[in-house]
């Protein structure tokens, strides 16, 4: 039996979802108030990917991230690139109004093992908050960036 043309829709689910509340064209401040950067998220590939297109206040730093739900390993998978070089792999899963995604442990210089954790809420208000936290042993060792992305209408 032939499937119909409208069941073809790979990435639809509820799962494949859960990040949309990212899509969008943001401006981005400190939680302070500082403009710190612009942010355009958008879906690509039949839906089936997010793209990120980062640029800092000062144009000076830029980055991009693919962003997709593995049905396989059923968890979200973001690939972080920037201008300077650095990279981020990150995995995780939406829980309620927030995007929790983590990096694998790694060790620093110091000869510690931490581990990177991002996490996207969507306020009430349509806001997101994106908070990069350091962990070591679980606990907040260092926050990295804790911004508020304000849809913008540039």
């Amino acid at each position: 039996m032939m499937q119909a043309q409208e069941d073809t829709c790979s990435c639809c689910t509820d799962n494949h979802k859960a990040f949309d509340f990212w899509v969008g064209t943001w401006k981005v401040t400190s939680t302070g108030g500082s403009f710190v950067g612009r942010n355009r998220i958008e879906k690509v590939e039949d839906g089936c990917v997010l793209r990120e297109h980062w640029t800092s206040s000062k144009g000076n730093f830029s980055g991009t991230s693919l962003n997709f739900y593995n049905s396989k390993t059923q968890q979200w998978e973001q690939l972080w690139v920037d201008n300077s070089g650095n990279h981020l792999k990150l995995k995780g899963n939406r829980v309620g109004n927030q995007m929790i995604l983590a990096s694998e442990d790694f060790v620093h210089t110091d000869g510690n093992t931490y581990k990177n954790r991002i996490t996207w809420t969507l306020n009430e208000d349509g806001i997101v908050r994106q908070l990069w936290e350091v962990l070591q042993d679980d606990k907040v060792s260092n926050v990295v960036f804790d911004g508020l992305y304000a849809k913008d209408d540039k």
